[in-house]
């Protein structure tokens, strides 16, 4: 699979992740979302944004569980419940969120 993005070929695997999290940036990851048909908010970004902090400071994906508990010492208990992540990723918050964050696909996730 391929983004197109400001006349380039921006390569993924097969189900969407960045082969290059190098060249990720807030435009590209909105084609992304749109590709996921998502509309990006700020609470949105709140959690991409937080994956990508997350993923420079210990290399790895987090999966649903660690990313929960991880949201809920940052952002408190109403911005990192299931049903919360879920409304706003619906395809799963982990591996949709991290799609759009440029990130590689959490570990843990089938």
């Amino acid at each position: 699979m391929t983004y197109h993005f400001n006349g380039m070929d921006i390569a993924s695997d097969e189900e969407g992740y960045l082969t290059d999290l190098s060249l990720w940036n807030p435009d590209l990851a909105l084609l992304i979302a749109k590709d996921e048909k998502i509309e990006m908010s700020p609470e949105h970004w709140e959690v991409v944004n937080f994956l990508r902090e997350y993923y420079d400071e210990y290399q790895i994906a987090p999966a649903i569980r660690v990313l929960t508990k991880a949201l809920k010492k940052k952002l408190g208990e109403e911005k990192s419940s299931n049903k919360y992540l879920y409304e706003l990723f619906p395809y799963g918050p982990a591996k949709q969120a991290c799609k759009i964050a440029g990130l590689p696909k959490p570990t843990g996730c089938v």
